[in-house]
């Protein structure tokens, strides 16, 4: 028995639709696993850095954080389904990859504040710091029949 492969070979409108996704996301699910070895998620903020890489501002009181620490291996899902139709027809990415502190600059503050204005209130925190994921590859989902394998380079990274 044959059987094909159901991932489309990459092109351009799938690179295109994979990098929207990451330019309008400005929250996600957080995939991680938990110190006992148990897979966990959690709802974070996003936004990218001057690179195009997914950033995250964390508190190092949340157990996301705490388990990131130990292993810094996690996932986003990013895309969000639209009021009509089917949610399983509409687009959506998961990056897998690798989630490691970043300094906390003055430009990257202003770029976090610029998309999340209302961090503000927490953002300078003691507790809080930023998490960059560096995808070591993702998956499209670009609605029904549309799934696409895409490395860093496809993503523009």
């Amino acid at each position: 028995m044959t059987t094909t492969d159901p991932i489309r070979p990459t092109d351009d409108d799938a690179r295109a639709l994979a990098r929207q996704l990451m330019s309008e996301a400005t929250f996600a699910a957080l995939s991680y696993l938990a110190p006992e070895g148990t897979p966990s998620v959690a709802r974070v903020a996003v936004s990218l850095d001057e690179n195009g890489a997914p950033i995250l501002l964390v508190s190092d009181l949340s157990a996301h954080t705490q388990a990131l620490a130990s292993n810094p291996a996690c996932a986003l899902l990013l895309g969000e389904p639209g009021n009509k139709g089917d949610p399983l027809t509409h687009p959506r990415l998961t990056l897998e990859g690798i989630a490691e502190p970043v300094e906390k600059t003055a430009a990257m503050r202003d770029r976090w504040l610029a998309s999340h204005p209302k961090s503000k209130l927490y953002i300078d925190f003691a507790d809080f710091r930023f998490l960059r994921v560096t995808p070591r590859r993702g998956f499209l989902n670009g609605g029904f029949g549309k799934a696409f394998r895409l490395t860093p380079g496809d993503l523009g990274l």
